[in-house]
């Protein structure tokens, strides 16, 4: 039953991994900025860049996944 849904199983540990290395990297730069003390400006500028790098991403994977359900890909 395993083998059936291997490849299932590995796009959801993917997608999980992504998400563990994108919070990893957002408590990596909200310490630099901390101790960097930033002003308020930058930090909106960093977390703005930040979030549409993640918005990307997902909107990557919502394509993706409309495009296999409908048979392009």
């Amino acid at each position: 039953m395993l083998t059936q849904y291997i490849e299932q199983l590995e796009a959801v540990g993917l997608n999980f991994f992504f998400a563990a290395i994108f919070f990893f990297i957002g408590m990596a730069i909200h310490d630099v900025l901390k101790q960097g003390q930033v002003p308020k400006f930058g930090r909106y500028m960093v977390w703005l860049v930040l979030f549409m790098g993640c918005a990307g991403f997902i909107a990557k994977g919502i394509i993706q996944f409309y495009w296999e359900s409908s048979g392009i890909g």
